[in-house]
């Protein structure tokens, strides 16, 4: 019998990702996702002590490339605040990120401990677009309301199935964040 290639903690991580995303939680079955990647899942007992820390790790995936990782690199590249809030956009909400954390915040409505680790992620996000906002507005009150705007824009953008004559989604949606970047007057 050829020997099975040993597979990464990383790809096991990928993997339930990919699942959470296509079936939350209970879709992130160690039987599954051994078979789904071609191998036996004693190899996912020498990586993690079992599916609840197993879940933490994919977590703590997560919030890294969705939220540290992206600011890294939003401040990394340089620019305007409002090049640093386009960038941390695209970052984060790209498809297959949003698909995830879309998953994770509809896993947080049944789990307290994931909807406590959201809270404190999205509280680092909203800072970070506070702060980028700051940048360049000075009223407190618009500096929240262009933050949550901008965050409730780029959440739930999933969700918004309304027409828009004369633009496709993606471009009223895109005018509707350009419009939030603006200066004030």
């Amino acid at each position: 019998m050829p020997a099975v290639p040993r597979t990464t903690r990383a790809r096991w991580i990928a993997a339930g990702l990919e699942a959470l995303a296509r079936g939350g939680p209970d879709a992130v079955r160690v039987e599954t996702l051994a078979t789904e990647l071609g191998v036996t899942k004693g190899g996912f007992y020498g990586h993690f002590d079992g599916r609840p820390a197993f879940l933490m790790e994919m977590l703590d995936e997560w919030e890294r490339r969705c939220t540290k990782e992206v600011i890294a690199q939003a401040d990394a590249e340089g620019g305007d605040a409002t090049d640093k809030i386009r960038r941390a956009g695209r970052l984060t909400f790209s498809e297959d990120l949003h698909r995830i954390d879309l998953a994770i915040r509809a896993w947080a409505r049944h789990d307290q401990s994931v909807a406590t680790r959201l809270r404190r992620i999205d509280n680092e996000r909203m800072q970070f677009l506070r702060t980028m906002f700051g940048a360049f507005i000075s009223d407190p009150d618009e500096i929240e309301a262009r933050s949550i705007l901008t965050f409730t824009l780029a959440i739930g953008r999933h969700f918004i199935v309304a027409d828009h004559p004369g633009y496709t989604k993606r471009e009223a949606i895109q005018l509707a964040g350009e419009h939030l970047l603006r200066p004030p007057p």
